[in-house]
């Protein structure tokens, strides 16, 4: 869109790919997506090329590969700084801009000493996603441990080292990440002691690839616009959602469909067949369960693992460590070798931002709220008025805890942005964060954000609310007409997936399609990108179906003409 534009990417790490870079891939690292899911629409992934099989998931090391091919491709390679860490960003006036503080002799996360260096931009894009910083639990009696305790995202640092059968490995938390971790050690031949914290969320829903009688891949059934009208979303502006959601009948529907997912994961993981694997079975409904519903990806069936005894399944926290065992709460004690942590991430960023006080502008979750107490609350009873099913508390863990009271994952409240990526009290549009919204259709939603924010940074966008703001209460003097919307849709967040992040980030799964779609209304694009009435609504949307974004914003940009959006 601006190829004169002098444009930089600052990676701290010796590679690109983020999740998938070099130095994060282990033997059994895979992908929750098939073959032709995870590509961006500008790019197939070629099969012959990327070694990729169609119909499985895609292994990390054919994802890396294909990362760096698209980057060397579109010219990306020779603007991009690696280990170059940002440490701080100050904002200035006259002109607006970002002073950035960076290390150019970055080692990961951690800052070298005396080799910083600044640079000047006018438009800051902070794309560093929801798993950059991990939380590991300070454990009592770690210090005299004298065995490794890591983070889940160093596993390919010490997988050679515990893949043996001598070794015994405990595993810290319920997530895809924990069950990875269980999984790659014990299909090694290590004894692992799965530890799910009786005062956490509980296990993951974990589902076969295939689901239904019809045996539709969960992930496409997930990007099927049809199957979209099953969740209740405040930003879905299409489709049978007011009959389903808010009729005696529809409801009758909706609460069906559910119950089939449910019914159907728990047979085929056959939970009441084995009291080991009975352990695993999830505390919460599916219905709340947000990005957390994951696919059981490995080339060997889990549970065998579990019934064989090669995994063992402890609900109960970590007490205390030493000396090579580990303390559980129920009074057990293990030999272990290593304790690998499954534990998520830090909310808080590691990047400063300047001056002191501008966090809040900005609307990031770890500074003081930026909205308006009293439309926060008006947000709240228009969700509940038009979805008030989500009235209902989810049964969550009565025990639930976090690791500690003043750990870094816990926030105040979540991002407060414009369609979750533009900060509505910075009015300069500087500044936009992208991959905050967490979901299952990563690649299309990356490139969809890329286009949107571009739009944005550039003043060739305006976002003109969807849903029309409330008399009452009263807008302030400061208040911004986006603030509704973005008070809105983060609120609704909130509500719509008590097992997920929603204090911190949105964190959806068949809101996907609707919120592409958002965005792309925003730009004047194409939103219905199928032929026919069948295939829009009951075929799966694929990164091919969006290929062309760019060239018809450029050609709508241009040409100053409208683009159907219908």
């Amino acid at each position: 869109m601006y190829p004169s534009a002098k444009a930089v990417v600052l990676e701290a790490e010796s590679s690109i790919g983020g999740v998938w870079a070099k130095h994060r891939l282990y033997s059994t690292l895979c992908t929750n997506n098939v073959f032709g899911s995870l590509e961006f629409p500008d790019f197939a992934m070629d099969a012959e090329t990327f070694g990729a099989e169609k119909g499985k998931p895609i292994p990390g090391q054919t994802v890396h590969a294909y990362l760096n091919t698209y980057a060397k491709k579109f010219g990306l390679t020779e603007r991009i700084r690696l280990r170059t860490r940002l440490i701080s960003a100050e904002h200035r006036d006259n002109p607006s801009s970002w002073l950035l503080t960076v290390d150019a002799n970055s080692d990961g996360m951690e800052a070298t000493v005396g080799s910083t260096s600044t640079i000047l931009t006018r438009k800051l894009i902070l794309a560093t996603g929801l798993t950059s910083r991990p939380h590991i639990p300070k454990f009592k009696g770690q210090e005299t441990f004298n065995a490794p305790i890591f983070h889940s995202r160093n596993m390919s640092k010490y997988e050679n080292e515990l893949s043996h059968p001598d070794k015994t490995v405990v595993v810290y938390g319920g997530g895809k990440a924990a069950w990875d971790m269980a999984y790659t050690c014990a299909a090694a031949g290590a004894s692992v002691h799965f530890v799910i914290r009786e005062n956490g969320r509980g296990p993951a829903w974990m589902s076969r690839s295939r689901i239904t009688p019809l045996k539709i891949l969960l992930e496409y059934l997930l990007l099927t616009r049809c199957t979209t009208w099953m969740s209740p979303c405040i930003w879905a502006t299409t489709g049978p959602t007011k009959f389903l959601h808010e009729t005696w009948l529809g409801k009758q529907l909706v609460d069906g469909f559910w119950a089939l997912v449910k019914n159907d994961v728990v047979t085929a993981n056959k939970y009441n067949k084995h009291p080991e694997v009975k352990k695993l079975m999830p505390w919460l409904d599916p219905y709340w369960v947000s990005t957390s519903l994951s696919i059981l990806n490995y080339p060997s069936d889990f549970f065998d693992l579990v019934r064989s005894g090669q995994i063992k399944i402890h609900i109960a926290d970590i007490d205390s460590l030493f000396s090579r065992t580990t303390h559980l709460s129920n009074g057990t004690s293990l030999e272990t070798d290593a304790v690998i942590c499954g534990t998520g991430w830090e909310a808080r960023s590691p990047i400063t931002f300047l001056p002191e006080g501008i966090d809040e502008l900005l609307g990031v979750p770890w500074a003081p709220e930026p909205l308006d107490k009293s439309l926060l609350e008006a947000a709240d009873k228009h969700i509940l008025r038009q979805f008030p099913q989500l009235k209902a508390s989810a049964k969550v863990n009565e025990r639930f805890k976090h690791f500690s009271a003043d750990a870094e994952t816990l926030s105040s409240h979540p991002y407060r942005l414009i369609r979750f990526m533009a900060p509505p009290k910075l009015k300069d549009r500087s500044i936009v964060f992208l991959g905050m919204a967490a979901n299952i259709d990563t690649a299309i939603t990356s490139q969809v954000q890329a286009l949107w924010a571009t739009a944005y940074l550039s003043g060739q966008l305006e976002v003109c609310p969807l849903v029309p703001r409330p008399a009452e209460p009263k807008p302030t003097v400061e208040e911004d007409k986006t603030d509704w919307e973005v008070a809105l849709y983060s609120q609704f967040s909130i509500r719509r997936y008590r097992e997920g992040m929603r204090m911190r980030n949105p964190d959806f799964v068949l809101e996907s399609i609707p919120y592409i779609d958002l965005m792309l209304r925003d730009l004047g694009l194409q939103r219905r990108r199928k032929k026919g009435f069948f295939r829009e609504h009951f075929t799966v949307y694929r990164p091919r179906d969006y290929q062309g974004m760019v060239d018809e914003w450029k050609a709508k940009y241009k040409t100053g003409s409208s683009v159907s959006t219908e």
